[in-house]
């Protein structure tokens, strides 16, 4: 049977990666098949026993770790500050409206718990990941600004998230004793001493790996064993400094991105390669160990707070704002609808679930959960034909224009 199950994922792998080209015109994405064969092995009861809750939590860190890091690294800082304005906007001003409007659905939907449970949840569910949404952005007929906004928001907004998130669970922590100094101290180290160690080894990092380049000293298999070895390093400076690890892998990345700039072409190669598989372990194992329970555990409430999170949160956050700007109402509500959630929401559940109550936790991560393979399903399913439509009216407006 072990043998038998490891074949079929072996065999799926395999198949997927021959299609792989032809998937991205259709409406099957690669987290959506991913989180379906976990799931349909796990109700077959085939999941291989190799895979366990100890190996998932294992994976989510060093995706998570990894995740961070990458998605800062790609950003071109100096750019977004100087000419971006619609994911300044987005992220600035849409992620708290995002928030607001998530903690105040849940707090409505689910009062058994308090309002603190309800931001939680609502922390939870702002980051994005347009990997959800590839066909969307890597469609070139969708115009450039409109993909660079959705994929510098879906880059940042995990890392701006995390540090809220944090300190939410640690309020709501049953019987957590106050660390030395006292909450207040405590939650200032983790959100000080994170981001300074990690921006302080990010732009080391950087400036080490530009000097070695000038002077022919590397090569590009070398740099990347040196970019994953750095942002695992600020993980674990940060972590022996009293500050927060996943915080620091952000913040060495944000660093790392401001120093290197285009100059370490193996962030990008490796989002496109060995970070797929990496990205699709996570989903596969999601869903073979945790999709069948969160499904079961879906009702009226938790499922009326996920379509309303999805379909009214997010779109009317960032249509607010967007306001203001060169941003058409067509393309406010493009932005606002591809922001899909993904791996960072489900690692960010995992990450908290394990600090609260049992019953709690389990809450948080069957929301969580339950959220990931939904938008999963629906923006999967609605990416390609929105792109094309979206950008079949962009381009009828500038003939009209002419």
């Amino acid at each position: 049977m072990e043998h038998s199950s490891l074949l079929l994922i072996a065999m799926f792998l395999m198949a997927f990666c021959l299609l792989g080209h032809w998937f991205t015109r259709t409406i099957v994405t690669a987290p959506m098949l991913a989180l379906g064969f976990g799931a349909v092995l796990a109700w077959g009861d085939l999941v291989p026993k190799q895979i366990t809750q100890d190996h998932l939590h294992v994976l989510a860190e060093i995706s998570l770790v990894i995740l961070l890091f990458l998605d800062a690294a790609r950003i071109d800082i100096q750019s977004l500050l100087k000419r971006h304005r619609w994911p300044l906007r987005t992220l600035l001003l849409g992620m708290p409206l995002a928030f607001l409007g998530g903690t105040i659905i849940c707090w409505l939907l689910f009062p058994a718990w308090p309002l603190a449970v309800a931001a939680l949840i609502g922390a939870i569910l702002v980051p994005t990941d347009a990997a959800l949404g590839q066909p969307v952005v890597t469609n070139e007929d969708v115009p450039e600004r409109h993909r660079r906004a959705i994929t510098i928001e879906s880059g940042l907004n995990d890392g701006i998230a995390l540090p809220v998130i944090l300190m939410l669970a640690a309020l709501i922590a049953p019987d957590a004793a106050a660390p030395a100094g006292g909450w207040v101290l405590y939650t200032l180290l983790q959100v000080t001493l994170g981001p300074l160690v990690g921006a302080g080894l990010g732009v080391l990092g950087g400036a080490g790996l530009l000097m070695a380049q000038n002077r022919a000293l590397t090569s590009p298999l070398y740099e990347g064993i040196a970019t994953l070895s750095l942002a695992a390093a600020a993980y674990f400076a940060a972590t022996a400094a009293g500050g927060n690890g996943f915080i620091a892998a952000f913040a060495a990345g944000v660093g790392f991105a401001c120093i290197v700039r285009d100059r370490c072409q193996f962030v990008f190669d490796f989002t496109e390669s060995e970070g797929q598989l990496l990205s699709w372990s996570a989903f596969f194992v999601i869903g073979a160990l945790l999709v069948p329970e969160a499904v079961a555990s879906l009702d009226i409430p938790m499922a009326a707070a996920i379509a309303l999170s999805l379909s009214v949160v997010r779109p009317l956050a960032i249509w607010i704002s967007l306001i203001g700007s060169d941003a058409s109402p067509s393309s406010r509500l493009f932005i606002g609808w591809f922001g899909p959630r993904g791996l960072a929401t489900a690692l960010f559940a995992l990450l908290v679930a394990e600090q609260l109550a049992p019953e709690l936790g389990e809450f948080v991560l069957h929301v969580a959960i339950n959220t990931v393979w939904i938008s999963a399903l629906l923006h999967g399913v609605t990416a390609v034909p929105l792109a094309k439509a979206f950008a079949a009216q962009i381009s009828g407006r500038g003939r009209s224009a002419r």
